[in-house]
């Protein structure tokens, strides 16, 4: 495309804009991303068909993205988010006429917007391109990197808005899509998707994938390695590599449970199937809630299934989230609020109200931490964000989690369990496969149930205040306060932490109070072996606490390889920040080069932020 010619286009383009202004103006548009480039309320797109190959040696996938669009009939344009992709050409219609397409400047975050040109009725763009290297959604590992060490590995990690940085996309949560797709595979790996999946590998190489609800750009997923599949029940099953398999069926036997639990609080499972894939260390979250099939990371896979309530997570993401969807990212809180009230309600079905207390506890602290190293007058701590201009990962905090589900137990208990579950299984029946605005649900809350039953709360304080409010409910539990006192006292013996889980594990070791010697940390290592345990929670717990009370020198080599094998950022961010904050950000620094090349985009900018300054 030559330069007179892109600019003879934008200068016509501008003429008609300003000509079809008032026409524009009578239409009322969607509340505006401020995370995408998409101007949906002129031109949206509605199902994408999506053809790639995997290049495992070259770390890029190459094909075609075909979107059905729907324009206004005075539309000039469509607009999809794009970065760190190499556009080859783009064409309009069913006989790919190639059009014209400008890319504006490259944002460090957002990337480019990617105009392309219509024609009056145009519903389908097709994009010609290619990922490169280093594509941030992309999680290219070596075999090394893998549990079976001998084959590749390829997943994907789309939230917030790195879908673009694998498919030219509308990257908002707003805007949701059908796709089908074609992935082309070496002949001895399996690709899965979240969509229909197969469960045996293809003679070919070439996998099919149907995903026909409307979903965000955010909630399409990829992953390409060695793989195999069993059931774990009439529609739940495990996906892993093949060493890794059996200890995942034994530890996720609950899964089937877990689904009917869920709809017997808040209605039908319509996503048909719901498997689950154990990825390599390298993922940087614990689970992520693709539709039909979750990503996530072996750390929880703790050989007594103490962490399950990560499974019970996303799967109610099948209803909040998923179902009914945050508009942009400044609403997270109603994604993810939503999600642990509902976790720890599916947790209490199958695992009992105290197991669900003790956790509840636990991370009732956490948030109290973070409130406390924010600052409480920290804008950041609302439910309710601004994150205009920038990265919506920061709003990946313990406020759109802890804060949002305490918010909803503080409405449970102002109307009764009944009333509030009725409430909840309305409101994700009225608004499946729809968005919602902080401000929307608010309405709807007043309407539907605070007004219905005389209910006096104080929401604007909740959402749009910063810090905790005096009324947040606190979850109490025995279990907890047994572990804090036996921390107080010399190492325990076996008999006094009999049927401990992990969860009172790590609670124990991050209550060994801060004068504790050296020698009492080596003589608790010697007894339950901390340092290599089996558990990954335990670890990154105990290796925190060994930086920051001087012990870390007696096992810096095992710090060193858990920091180089795991990629999950919750773990990691602790551990580099404990070096850090005790002087040894060197060491730190040292062991981060080692480890990063295995690490998520979204765990290694992290860390880099992290060890910039000390």
């Amino acid at each position: 495309m030559s330069k007179i010619k892109t600019i003879l286009m934008l200068f016509l383009l501008a003429i008609s804009t300003q000509c079809r202004q008032n026409e524009i103006d009578v239409v009322a548009p969607k509340p505006s991303d401020p995370h995408s480039f998409s101007k949906p309320e002129e031109a949206v797109a509605k199902h994408l068909d999506l053809n790639l190959k995997v290049d495992f040696d070259r770390k890029i996938l190459s094909g075609y993205a075909r979107w059905t669009i729907a324009a206004k009939d005075s539309a000039l344009m469509i607009t999809f988010d794009a970065r760190d992709l190499d556009i080859q050409k783009v064409t309009i219609g069913a006989a790919e006429k190639e059009t014209t397409w400008t890319l504006s400047e490259l944002h460090p975050v957002f990337g480019s917007a990617l105009n392309v040109y219509l024609k009056p009725q145009t519903d389908i763009v097709t994009i010609h391109y290619a990922t490169r290297p280093e594509s941030a959604a992309l999680g290219w590992l070596d075999p090394p990197q893998t549990a079976g060490k001998k084959r590749p590995f390829l997943f994907t990690q789309g939230q917030a808005i790195l879908t673009r940085t694998w498919i030219p996309c509308q990257d908002s949560p707003g805007i949701r899509v059908t796709y089908n797709a074609t992935i082309e595979t070496p002949k001895d790996m399996m690709a899965v998707m979240s969509a229909e999946n197969p469960q045996q590998r293809t003679a070919d190489g070439k996998y099919h994938f149907r995903m026909e609800q409307p979903i965000p750009s955010y909630l399409i997923a990829l992953a390409v390695g060695d793989l195999a599949f069993e059931s774990v029940g009439a529609r739940t099953g495990i996906y892993a590599e093949p060493g890794v398999l059996a200890d995942a069926v034994w530890e996720f036997t609950d899964m089937e449970k877990m689904v009917t639990a869920a709809e017997s609080l808040y209605g039908p499972y319509v996503w048909g199937r719901y498997d689950l894939l154990v990825l390599p260390p390298g993922f940087p979250f614990g689970g992520m809630e693709n539709p039909r099939l979750t990503f996530a990371t072996p750390t929880v896979i703790a050989h007594d299934r103490s962490l399950v309530s990560l499974v019970a997570h996303e799967l109610a993401h099948s209803w909040s989230g998923n179902l009914v969807t945050n508009a942009n990212w400044n609403d997270f809180w109603l994604n993810e609020g939503f999600t642990v009230y509902f976790e720890r309600r599916i947790m209490e079905e199958v695992y009992g109200i105290n197991y669900t207390n003790m956790l509840a506890l636990l991370e009732y602290g956490e948030l109290e931490n973070e409130i406390r190293e924010m600052g409480e007058t920290n804008p950041d701590t609302r439910l309710k964000l601004d994150l205009k201009d920038r990265d919506p990962d920061e709003g990946v905090t313990n406020i759109a989690y802890q804060k949002g589900a305490l918010f909803l137990h503080l409405l449970e208990k102002k109307v009764g369990r009944a009333n509030f579950d009725a409430f909840l299984v309305a409101y994700f029946k009225e608004h499946a496969f729809k968005t919602m605005t902080t401000e929307d649900f608010l309405v709807y809350l007043k309407k539907n149930l605070l007004d219905k039953h005389q209910a006096d709360v104080n929401v604007a304080e909740w959402v749009y205040q910063p810090g905790l409010p005096a009324n947040a409910p606190k979850p109490v539990s025995n279990r907890l306060e047994i572990v804090e006192s036996v921390a107080k006292g010399a190492p325990p013996s076996q008999q006094q932490t009999t049927g401990w889980t992990s969860h009172e594990w790590v609670h124990y070791i991050k209550h060994l109070p801060e004068t504790v010697s050296v020698a009492t940390l080596s003589a608790i290592d010697q007894r339950f072996n901390f340092t290599r345990s089996g558990n990954a929670e335990i670890r990154a717990a105990w290796y925190e606490v060994a930086i920051r009370r001087g012990y870390a020198q007696s096992i810096l080599p095992d710090i060193e390889a858990f920091l180089v094998e795991v990629g999950r950022r919750r773990f990691l961010t602790p551990i580099y920040k404990a070096f850090k904050e005790t002087g040894q950000v060197e060491t730190a620094r040292q062991i981060f080069e080692k480890a990063k090349p295995g690490y998520h985009s979204v765990s290694r900018n992290s860390i880099e932020e992290l060890l910039k300054n000390g």
